[in-house]
């Protein structure tokens, strides 16, 4: 098994390398301290790609020394502390899988290699991320697995280079490690102090401006954010309602997991209550990447190896959602929207699940089915299981950031398909004289198509798929003399909005309620 584990990082790591874009975190990461080192605002830097540095000010100090060596040396450094940083999460993992020492070495074994196959971890060594030693240092802290009297300062100070292992301190507080709370917030606000002083300036724009700056860490509706905030975006609530209902069910969701963390902990299962906890940052976090999803990962191998056939079900498909993209894999068979939304949120709704849960809080009676047979266990998981698909399937839930967009380009406008309001100039002319924008739509069973004409004062014209989301540029193509048309695709127009802009980039004209209107007359 360490053998396979070799093999898969060192394959892993050699793809990585392969890529023109690898280790682009690591490269925002290296780029940034070299500016300040020189004397430039970190966080006025940014990326050929456009990424700024969006970490608090201390992460600066604490990655400070990577600038000592070039940065082709630092990437190759970077990937094995990141493939060591695998190995002793495994062997935590280990720990609170088996107390059987003689089956240790092949249970870290195996839960190194199923690290490295899963897309966090892989995303951490695409990207060269920071992430993977931030779980390392809350998960060795929060399970107790250093000496007694420094703990607490390793969730301090991966709280100061990210701000998510926070709620450790609230799990030290109802466990009663209030020494071990005590030292984590010290430890918090001594780095940060050492930041002020060091980088007084950094620090103002920080703590003043650039945390609230959502929109610096990318588009919070697209599919990579899997948490809770994310996926209301892609459902589509209302932007007044939006930060209310979010408060509500990151609090049910935290106090949940902190009380069933409790009990855990109780219950001589530390490593199941940081995994636990780590799982409820996640699910909180205004923003959760791939490569912030490694919690996840633990909790599905401690689910597999835990009694009840529910449970090991549970963590069965808990790991295939986080080793798989299931929205991606799965879209050609999802005919209902409810369905395309369910794959694609599959990571979020599954931590939100362990979270409430809590392996087997809630699900009580999932505990005792190792006393029943066998079959009667998988038949209850199976109809679970589908009577889950089922209500997705009628739910009339919108994808927002969904992989079935696609808007046209020039060489489409053949296609009857996609171009199907009007064909040739004069046919065009004559259909969008009425309005800045004129369109039709054609439902199909995964997707809905949107085809229309623009009028010489629109210069832009863009989509939102989902409120908070970023917007969809729509191309303008100029098909005909002295006419231009468009031509996109989205899975669900309930909570579309389009949005026609003027040369001197206000805007004109908008239509969400006519694409819902046009949508409900049209037929499949």
């Amino acid at each position: 098994m360490w053998a396979a584990f070799v093999v898969v990082a060192l394959v892993s790591c050699v793809l990585v390398l392969r890529r023109p874009d690898r280790l682009s975190d690591l490269h925002i990461y290296y780029g940034a301290l070299s500016d300040l080192h020189s004397g430039r605002p970190l966080y006025e830097y940014a990326a050929d790609n456009g990424g700024p540095f969006t970490y608090p000010p201390f992460a600066a100090l604490a990655l400070g020394p990577i600038t000592a060596v070039s940065e082709g040396v630092l990437q190759g450094i970077w990937l094995v502390a990141t493939c060591a940083a695998v190995v002793a999460i495994a062997g935590a993992v280990g720990v609170a899988l088996t107390t059987r020492q003689s089956r240790r070495p092949l249970v870290v074994a195996v839960a190194a290699t199923v690290l490295m196959l899963s897309a966090p971890v892989q995303s951490n060594l695409r990207f060269g991320q920071v992430s993977i030693f931030i779980v390392l240092m809350a998960l060795l802290d929060g399970m107790g697995a250093v000496p007694p009297r420094p703990r607490g300062v390793l969730v301090g100070v991966a709280a100061a280079i990210k701000l998510t292992p926070l709620l450790f301190v609230v799990y030290f507080l109802v466990t009663g490690r209030y020494r071990d709370a005590g030292r984590a917030v010290a430890t918090f606000v001594a780095c940060a102090g050492l930041a002020a002083l060091v980088l007084p300036g950094e620090s103002w724009t920080y703590w003043g401006e650039a945390v609230r700056q959502t929109s610096r860490i990318g588009n919070l509706a697209s599919l990579g954010n899997q948490s809770v905030h994310g996926m209301l975006l892609r459902v589509g609530v209302d932007e007044s309602a939006l930060p209310l209902l979010w408060a509500a069910l990151v609090a049910l969701i935290c106090a949940a997991a902190l009380l069933r963390a409790r009990h855990l902990t109780s219950g001589g299962r530390p490593g199941h209550a940081a995994v636990l906890v780590g799982c409820a940052t996640i699910a909180a976090s205004p923003v959760s990447w791939t490569h912030h999803q490694v919690w996840p990962v633990l909790a599905a191998m401690l689910l597999i190896g835990a009694s009840g056939v529910t449970q090991r079900a549970a963590g069965a498909a808990l790991l295939i959602a986080m080793v798989v993209s299931l929205g991606a894999v799965l879209s050609p068979v999802s005919m209902r929207p409810g369905v395309q939304f369910l794959f694609e949120n599959a990571r979020a709704v599954g931590v939100c699940l362990l979270c409430l849960v809590g392996f087997g809080g809630v699900a009580v009676a999932a505990a005792r089915t190792n006393r029943r047979p066998a079959g009667r266990g998988w038949l209850r998981v199976g109809v679970t299981a589908a009577v889950a698909v089922a209500f997705f399937a009628v739910q009339p839930l919108p994808a927002g950031a969904d992989p079935t967009f696609k808007a046209y380009a020039l060489d489409d406008v053949a296609n009857p398909r996609y171009f199907f309001v009007c064909r040739g100039p004069v046919e065009c002319a004559a259909y969008g004289t009425d309005a800045p924008v004129t369109f039709g739509t054609r439902a199909e069973k995964t997707k809905v198509r949107v085809n229309g004409v623009v009028s010489p004062q629109v210069a832009r014209l863009e989509y939102y798929s989902a409120p908070g989301g970023a917007p969809r540029v729509i191309p303008l193509l100029d098909a005909y003399p002295g006419t231009r048309t468009f031509s996109f695709r989205s899975a669900n127009m309930a909570q579309g909005r389009l949005l026609a802009y003027a040369s001197d980039g206000q805007p004109i004209a908008s239509y969400d309620d006519e694409l819902a209107a046009a949508l409900r007359t049209t037929t499949w």
